[in-house]
């Protein structure tokens, strides 16, 4: 898997940024008047990993023109060292576009999270390639990775549009292509067969791919384990087997990812990964982990792998690197993880919580 050098960016993603609002103090909705608001989307997670480390990473998006979300967004990205780039669209009449909005209570305890996702009049659903430079940004800029997450190859049929011209262009150029699968069954709906033939050839065309126990199975149709439940660690074996049906399926990609999790409670949770790099397999055991939010977890796991990918270290360090990642995600009010160092990243992979002074 070649990197390509003498780029501008790392890391693009294209996204749909909204706000998240969450009660304070792990209480839910319905009980709360206070909450905390941040700029949010899981491909903005993913690259934060990068951004906060040093990298340079840009969003592809869309904003409302004149809107104060907008420019609460911007102001998050510019914070978090996130290059942006968008049309400004019209709202039109109060009942025209706006920044989707997450409603989220991240449970406590033995009471579950609840997320009401409030996406009418979405601005993101309406991201068409025609409002980029495909050939300045790939060809003139230069990127090293186009990451590509299910929920934007999902989220309207523009967008899917949108993702696949991505990908091609990406491809033209020598820019890897990383696709997290992202399935969202409310997203697919009434949908199944444009979505599986959209996300079929962008699979195959991906030097990286990654899902978490789910993914594979609904998105691209592959065989695999039942999701959740107990003893996780005695289905490494079938999620291997899985991810082996994959790499037949789509033998184009060089690295194949999943994320495992089972959940004790609201704030232990076991969390685990797999990766395989070529024929070689590397497996972070499912251990537990404290739990502050859920949220973002995964985003956060692909975040340190393409960035320990993009560092050229062994493909060992890519799922040490990508579950510590993603376990600092979860100790975070906001759903990305903003690592001060890599150090502070590789001592949550020893289990070093002691104090650095």
């Amino acid at each position: 898997m070649k990197i390509r050098e003498n780029c501008k960016y790392s890391i693009v993603v294209p996204t749909s940024m909204g706000v998240r609002i969450c009660p304070m103090n792990g209480q839910p909705v319905q009980a709360s008047d206070t909450f905390f608001m941040q700029a949010t989307s899981a491909e903005s997670n993913v690259i934060s990993v990068a951004a906060y480390l040093g990298m340079k990473t840009k969003v592809l998006t869309t904003f409302v023109k004149d809107s104060p979300i907008a420019d609460f967004i911007k102001r998050n990205l510019r914070s978090r060292g996130i290059d942006y780039e968008g049309a400004e669209v019209e709202q039109g009449d109060p009942w025209g576009y706006r920044h989707q909005f997450n409603i989220a209570d991240s449970g406590y305890g033995t009471r579950g999270p609840r997320v009401c996702n409030d996406r009418a009049g979405e601005v993101g659903r309406t991201l068409n390639v025609k409002d980029f430079d495909t050939d300045r940004i790939f060809g003139e800029e230069g990127v090293q990775i186009l990451h590509l997450s299910g929920l934007i190859g999902a989220l309207s049929p523009e967008t899917s549009q949108f993702c696949l011209a991505l990908a091609r262009a990406a491809k033209k150029y020598g820019t890897l292509i990383s696709f997290d699968l992202n399935y969202r069954a409310s997203f697919w709906k009434n949908r199944e067969a444009e979505l599986r033939e959209i996300f079929s050839e962008i699979a195959s065309i991906s030097d990286i791919l990654v899902g978490n126990e789910e993914d594979f199975q609904l998105a691209l149709g592959i065989d695999g384990p039942e999701a959740g439940g107990k003893d996780l660690a005695s289905k490494i074996e079938s999620f291997k087997g899985m991810i082996g049906c994959v790499k037949e399926k789509f033998p184009g990609a060089s690295v194949y990812a999943t994320t495992l999790r089972q959940v004790i409670s609201v704030n232990r949770h076991l969390w685990g990964a797999i990766l395989l790099d070529g024929d070689e397999w590397h497996i972070a055991e499912p251990r537990e982990i404290q739990v502050l939010d859920r949220i973002g977890g995964g985003d956060g796991f692909v975040g340190g792998m393409l960035y320990a990918i993009l560092k050229g270290w062994e493909s060992e360090k890519w799922v040490q690197f990508g579950w510590a990642s993603g376990a600092m995600a979860t100790t975070f009010l906001t759903d990305y993880a903003q690592p001060a160092d890599e150090e502070q990243v590789w001592s949550i992979w020893g289990g070093n919580a002691r104090v650095k002074r």
